[in-house]
């Protein structure tokens, strides 16, 4: 049992160092496994090393090349530059010379010409004088016999005239009575002009009437007669505003129309907002509505009239008391009319007094209606003159909704003949584009329906289709940004350059 022992314990010992031999084998193939990786690192990277070398060799190949072939370029451009400037220069030189050796022939000429001229004026000069002394002798002796022939009739005829007392007075008092003639036809003329003016035509001031004039009537004659027998139109047709909004202008309409009615004093009406909110077109509607006319006019005709704005502003006001509409009434519309007093000239001054002294009182003549998207501007004067103040604000949800459905008239009006709507939900798609559609302007959203329309007029089978609408509002949208941005920067600039005013003040 000892020997068996001593035999186990003698195994496991051998055991034991054959698995530290083992172990050992592992070990140095660990060790050579990881220097061969070392090595095939090193190898990778002195490869990508050459790699790099190479590129950077070719790419400094390709630069020389391109810097010989650019210099080469340039050369041959200064070559073909020197090239055309030596034949310019050449042919520069050949016209000269070819100037030179006109004007010299010519000069030859001109020698030549005098020489000949002067020899023969000294061969011929005595019979030269001869026929001069002639000629002014006959001369001399025609004028005397003339003024003998026309002193004596003159004479006789005055004398005549004279000793006759009816003749002299009859001569008397027909150039007494030509005279008079004259002064009252040119004075009647100036008159008769002033009240044909006054009465049938449009200052030059007005840009836009609804006042007919005789050359219209005979121009328009069927316009004319639709016109006439028109019937008042409701205030609010065709426009789109809030609910607040649309009550407080209909209040107004209706005060204006009984005003006209009752032969009242008429209250002057300010209108702000941002453009395109409906300002102008419910100006228009407010004076049809009320029976009236309307004349529209801009502050920037004013500007360039200079002396002749006075006499022009007068007459804006004359001809609007000569309307026949009604009780002889007119609404003036006055657009954009930013007139500060610190930066006008004297003549724009001048102009500005007319146009406060014709305003000044309450009249039953005309109605005073001024529309800006900048009221902060206006003279203090001028808003002195307002009664009334509206603001015009950007349409809501809702107003956007239904400016979509007036913009295209549904797509579906009998007018539209060629466009046609494809099969889809186009309510929905109204309410969806007037939810993207937000700070957009009633004008900007008309717009968007006529861009429809041309696109379903440009398209083969002239239908309307979802794609089309949606690239158009896509547009229409990134537009109304891009006009933002430039709306801020330039506000930005503007309180810039008004905030340096104030420091420099």
């Amino acid at each position: 049992m000892q020997e068996q022992s001593v035999q186990l314990e003698h195994q496991s010992k051998v055991k034991e160092h054959e698995a530290a031999l083992e172990q050992l084998k592992g070990e140095q193939i660990r060790l050579q496994a990881e220097e061969r990786r070392k090595t095939l690192t090193e190898e990778t990277k002195q490869n990508q090393a050459r790699a790099q070398y190479q590129d950077k060799l070719a790419r400094q190949r390709y630069d020389d090349q391109v810097r010989q072939q650019q210099a080469l370029n340039e050369e041959n451009l200064r070559k073909q530059e020197e090239s055309v400037t030596k034949q310019e220069a050449m042919r520069k030189a050949t016209i000269e010379h070819e100037m030179a050796l006109r004007h010299k022939n010519e000069l030859l000429r001109v020698e030549a010409e005098s020489a000949a001229r002067a020899k023969v004026e000294r061969e011929n000069a005595d019979l030269i004088r001869e026929q001069i002394r002639l000629k002014a002798a006959e001369h001399r002796q025609t004028v005397l016999e003339s003024i003998r022939t026309a002193g004596a009739v003159f004479g006789e005829g005055f004398h005549a005239f004279v000793s006759d007392w009816d003749k002299l007075t009859a001569t008397v008092a027909g150039f007494t009575l030509l005279a008079v003639g004259v002064y009252s036809a040119r004075n009647a003329t100036g008159v008769i002009g002033r009240y044909i003016e006054a009465r049938l035509g449009k200052p030059s001031l007005v840009r836009e009437t609804s006042r007919i004039t005789v050359a219209e009537a005979i121009k328009h004659p069927v316009k004319t007669t639709k016109r006439l027998r028109s019937r008042p139109q409701d205030a609010l047709e065709g426009v789109v505003l809030s609910p607040s909004l649309e009550e407080r202008v209909r209040d107004i309409a209706i005060a204006t129309r009984n005003t006209r009615q009752n032969k009242g004093l008429y209250r002057n009406i300010l209108m702000y907002g941002p453009p395109g909110t409906g300002k102008t077109l419910f100006a228009k509607k407010l004076a049809l509505h009320s029976g009236m006319d309307y004349a529209i006019m801009t502050g920037g005709d004013v500007a360039p009239m200079g002396r002749d704005g006075v006499t022009a502003m007068h007459k804006v006001f004359d001809w609007a008391s000569t309307s026949q509409r009604g009780v002889n009434m007119s609404a003036i519309l006055i657009t954009s009319m930013t007139l500060l007093q610190e930066t006008i000239s004297e003549d724009l001054r001048s102009t500005l007094n007319a146009f406060l002294y014709r305003t000044g009182e309450q009249s039953n003549k005309f109605m005073l209606v001024l529309a800006s998207n900048q009221p902060e501007q206006f003279d203090w004067a001028i808003n002195d003159r307002i009664d009334e103040i509206v603001n015009f604000a950007l349409p809501g949800l809702e107003e956007r909704e239904r400016l979509m459905y007036f913009s295209t008239n549904d797509c579906s009006d009998e007018t539209i003949v060629r466009m046609k709507l494809a099969q889809f939900d186009y309510g929905q798609k109204c309410s969806n584009i007037a939810i993207r559609a937000e700070g957009m302007s009633g004008r900007e959203i008309s717009k968007l329906g006529v861009a429809w329309q041309a696109a379903a007029y440009s398209s083969e089978d002239g239908v309307l289709t979802e794609a089309m609408i949606d690239a158009r509002v896509d547009d229409a949208v990134h537009q109304h940004a891009q006009k933002m941005d430039w709306l801020h920067m330039e506000r930005g600039a503007e309180s810039a350059a008004w905030s340096h005013r104030l420091d420099v003040t």
